[in-house]
């Protein structure tokens, strides 16, 4: 039987006088894709950047696979991997540099040909950070969070502006490391990426969870309410069609 490996209790997040966290409790299991959805300014960020050590809370708890973050933050930041945005790579150094320079921050020795060929991205190892395409840049950013060995990673939005192929290729990723054991905690504002991926999901609006279960209870509940889509829901979208079109193949432009 899984074990929780995230643990939040009744935590807060104030900036003077605004709460953007209020007093929210959730549990993530070990092994699972755990999505937490909500509307820009809801306090996702807020709560996952506290749980990585990046942000103080104002109160309540959290451990991370046993450790107290008020305790044990240093032991909390050696098992984790946080997904960075591309401003923060080097953009004139090539994939294998970049990877030298986080061994040297992680105290690690990943294989850089390794490492990339998890991300599809071997034959880019002597190209520099700048020159790729959008959906490399993504991928690479993924591969960083693997460098130590991490038992969770945090993705933040890691499909945004990609094109169907690489949102399809970058889903079939996180599946790939969630099948390795590593549980992963993603943001998106994509519904059907929270769908297709994620066992479970929270809802957060205004600085509050209002919803938490698997993705297929939270549409049966709904059904359950009556609710029906105002038009007919065809087996196929546009989408779909893109994709048989085009293939679903890696592609680096």
């Amino acid at each position: 039987m899984k074990k929780p490996i995230i643990v939040v209790r009744d935590l807060y997040k104030k900036y003077g006088d605004f709460e953007a966290v209020k007093g929210i409790s959730f549990e993530v299991m070990e092994g699972e894709v755990f999505g937490l959805l909500g509307p820009n300014g809801a306090g996702k960020s807020t709560t996952l950047e506290i749980i990585e050590t990046l942000r103080t809370k104002t109160s309540g708890t959290v451990t991370v696979n046993g450790f107290d973050l008020d305790k044990e933050p240093d032991s909390i930041k050696k098992i984790i991997g946080v997904q960075l945005q591309a401003s923060g790579y080097y953009p004139g150094l090539n994939l294998t540099e970049l990877i030298e320079m986080f061994n040297g921050l992680y105290n690690q020795k990943a294989d850089a040909h390794e490492l990339l060929g998890l991300v599809n991205l071997q034959d880019k190892a002597k190209a520099k950070f700048k020159d790729l395409s959008g959906g490399q840049k993504q991928r690479f950013s993924i591969a960083t969070t693997l460098i130590n060995k991490p038992d969770i990673i945090f993705l933040d939005e890691p499909t945004t502006g990609l094109d169907p192929q690489a949102r399809r290729n970058l889903w079939d990723l996180i599946a790939d490391i969630r099948s390795k054991g590593t549980t992963v905690i993603i943001t998106t504002h994509y519904m059907d990426e929270a769908e297709v991926l994620c066992d479970r999901v929270a809802i957060i609006d205004s600085g509050r969870i209002i919803s938490i279960d698997p993705p297929s209870k939270l549409i049966d509940d709904l059904i359950a309410t009556g609710f029906r889509r105002p038009m007919e829901v065809k087996h196929a979208t546009l989408e779909d069609v893109f994709l048989q079109l085009t293939g679903k193949e890696w592609r680096d432009e």
